[in-house]
């Protein structure tokens, strides 16, 4: 059956129109660089739209921005930072690139975030093992923001800078407050399956002028001032392209737009679910919370649907050429990561064992909805 029809995706791009103007200019005046207009400009977007005085640097990916911030902390080999468990690679590897040591944690069950007695667990015993954590990163998962308030209590009892996981955060808020602008750096993530896209890239956001350039200086290869290629420390090729950047541009100029329609899918399943039993939709748990729901994510318990479970659901999903996804498989759980310490429970165990991300596109038509609806209530049958 899935041959004859149409794929629908998890998460697919969504151009908004005005893409391409950016980037035939940037064509048309020969900026294919790393440097150019659309840099500025995308970088201008970014900042006007988060506010509050932050100073953005647009990059090559999230992973990027979450590694120039370990390096500007002065992480290396050694230490040890905290990282939320139930996350994805980009948010562990880059400790790793430091030569450091993850520190994993569990979540809480109302946001599926980094869970602040668990935090302050880990920051306590790894004080008293003689190594005080350098950095905290915590992620607003799926577009939902963690416990702002209760994990930068926890960073300041100790004096522990965050950097804030906001890769798939952007459009959220706490408080009315923007996502991105909580930590002492926090990440932006452009990749094709985000909010919005440049095709790949990321950003990073800084509290202040110095962390912008000090993240430019870094993202470009550490390059000194002088007219010939002199180095004094250790750079990276991390700086996003002039033709990306006109991408984002392009972007964000419906960014809100594709915030209210991936909202609009999770009243869609959040209506769809309503009379099943055991199926739980990842919601604001309450109205300080606004998530773009960047993807609708569900909880699948067995006990409650006589015995229908995730997988049983993602399968079916499958035969109709409907893409859906496991939530993610907890850091802790990874292989290379097997031996890294973890401090919690398993809230973030029982989320991936019964967590199902199901299709959440701003580009999802009436149609492509009709047959998720089928398809999911053929396996209820409702």
């Amino acid at each position: 059956m899935s041959s004859e029809l149409s794929k629908i995706w998890l998460s697919s791009p969504h151009m908004g129109g005005q893409e391409q103007e950016f980037v035939a200019k940037a064509f048309k005046e020969n900026w294919i660089a790393p440097l150019g207009p659309n840099v500025n400009g995308f970088e201008a977007d970014l900042e006007d739209y988060l506010g509050k005085n932050k100073h953005i640097a647009v990059l090559s990916s999230g992973t990027a921005a979450i590694h120039l911030a370990l390096v500007q902390l002065g992480v290396s080999e050694g230490d040890e930072v905290i990282c939320q468990s139930f996350t994805f690679c980009g948010s562990a590897n880059p400790i790793m690139y430091q030569g450091a040591t993850p520190i994993f944690v569990d979540s809480e069950a109302s946001t599926w975030n980094i869970c602040p007695k668990a935090l302050e667990t880990a920051i306590l015993d790894r004080i008293a093992k003689g190594k005080t954590p350098k950095a905290i990163i915590p992620v607003h998962l799926y577009g939902m923001p963690y416990l702002v308030e209760e994990v930068a209590a926890v960073a300041r009892k100790y004096d522990i800078p965050i950097i804030e996981d906001a890769a798939e955060s952007l459009g959220s808020t706490f408080k009315s407050k923007s996502c991105g602008t909580f930590g002492d750096f926090a990440a932006l993530s452009f990749n094709g399956n985000k909010i919005i896209t440049t095709s790949g890239g990321g950003a990073l956001v800084c509290k202040d002028k110095v962390s912008k350039e000090k993240t430019v200086y870094f993202s470009t290869q550490a390059r000194d001032s002088a007219p010939h290629y002199q180095h004094s420390e250790i750079g990276f090729n991390y700086r996003m392209s002039n033709i990306s950047a006109g991408i984002g541009r392009g972007q964000m100029l419906v960014l809100d737009e594709h915030v209210a329609l991936r909202r609009g899918m999770h009243e869609f399943y959040k209506t769809l679910f309503e009379d099943i039993d055991g199926v739980e939709v990842l919601s604001e748990p309450s109205e300080d919370y606004f998530s773009n729901h960047w993807l609708s994510a569900i909880l699948v318990h067995p006990d409650k649907t006589e015995g229908i479970d995730r997988e049983q659901l993602r399968l079916h999903l499958d035969t109709y050429n409907i893409e859906s996804r496991p939530l993610w498989k907890p850091m802790h759980l990874q292989p290379v990561f097997a031996n890294m310490p973890y401090y919690g429970n398993k809230v973030a165990e029982e989320l991936f064992a019964n967590g199902l991300c199901l299709p959440s596109g701003s580009n999802l038509t009436y149609e492509d909805r009709e047959r998720i609806k089928s398809a999911i209530l053929e396996v209820f049958k409702k």
